[in-house]
């Protein structure tokens, strides 16, 4: 959760970048700033896949532990289970997140180009 919350405030240091940059009309490369604003998406993707695969790390040593114990309630199975499925869902919610503010920060560039 450490690694996904530090990939998140990435993503904020970038929206904030890319919205100054916006805001103060002093776009460096033009040609290559809607391109630029991609990263955001793909620091996003990132962020999901390393949720994902943060689940799949946690569910292999769950059933590490289960095998080695044998005999098991399906309460605990479902308990682990739940657990294991709250770094994918944050790493889902940043992708949305970095999504969300990559469609509203190429709308603002623009409609800012356009003007």
């Amino acid at each position: 959760m450490g690694i996904l919350t530090l990939l998140l405030v990435i993503i904020l240091a970038m929206c904030i970048y890319f919205l100054v940059s916006i805001v103060s009309g002093k776009v460096a490369d033009k040609k290559n700033f809607r391109h630029q604003l991609t990263y955001i998406k793909s620091a996003g993707l990132f962020t999901m896949i390393t949720g994902i695969l943060g689940q799949l790390i946690g569910l292999l040593e769950a059933f590490k532990a289960i095998e080695r114990v044998g005999d098991i309630s399906p309460a605990i199975v479902a308990g682990g289970l739940k657990v294991s499925m709250i770094t994918t869902l944050y790493g889902i919610l940043i992708y949305l997140f970095s999504i969300l503010a990559w469609f509203l920060l190429d709308i603002w560039y623009q409609k800012k180009e356009t003007s």
